[in-house]
């Protein structure tokens, strides 16, 4: 696989990266699944310093330090609870990534994965979510060649093939 997007099966903590993003929820101060996952590695400090950040709306994004993650930050952002798409759900989900990588390009990060924000229990249809995501990463890298890469580390092959589908449908490589 090639190309400035890329998507992988694997666990986002053990990444080597700039940053991770983590799909947190608005306290920023841990929960189940990715955001367990990546507070759980990163070890105390990383909730630590989430204190200090009085918590995220959902489509920002914060920045903390990667402690003990082979993620030099991480990038947290609240993705939106699906309602049906009647609650701006695809605009607050297409914010998710873009407040991401606009955190990422601030801070200098060359590399970036991400994890499939809001499809766990958040319950984001994976169909549409990894169409959003994929449209708007791209859409952003083609106007900053500071990022040199970007991930979707997916989870399971079910998750990786929705992404794989919707990243082969974009056109043109990067």
């Amino acid at each position: 696989m090639s190309g400035r997007i890329q998507v992988i099966k694997g666990d986002i903590t053990k990444q080597e990266v700039d940053a991770i993003v983590n799909a947190a929820n608005c306290s920023l101060l841990g929960g189940g699944g990715v955001d367990g996952a990546i507070h759980r590695a990163a070890g105390p400090e990383l909730l630590n310093e989430c204190r200090k950040l009085n918590g995220c709306k959902t489509g920002d994004a914060k920045l903390t330090k990667g402690y003990n993650l082979p993620a030099k930050y991480v990038i947290h952002t609240p993705g939106p609870i699906w309602r049906g798409g009647q609650k701006k759900e695809i605009e607050l989900l297409a914010s998710c990534y873009e407040s991401c990588l606009r955190l990422a390009s601030k801070h200098g990060c060359r590399t970036v994965d991400f994890p499939s924000i809001s499809t766990g229990v958040y319950h984001f249809p994976l169909e549409k979510a990894s169409v959003i995501a994929m449209s708007v990463i791209y859409d952003y890298l083609k106007e900053h060649k500071e990022i040199e890469r970007v991930r979707m580390v997916c989870f399971d092959d079910r998750t990786k093939s929705y992404y794989e589908k919707a990243l082969s449908e974009l056109g043109e490589e990067l």
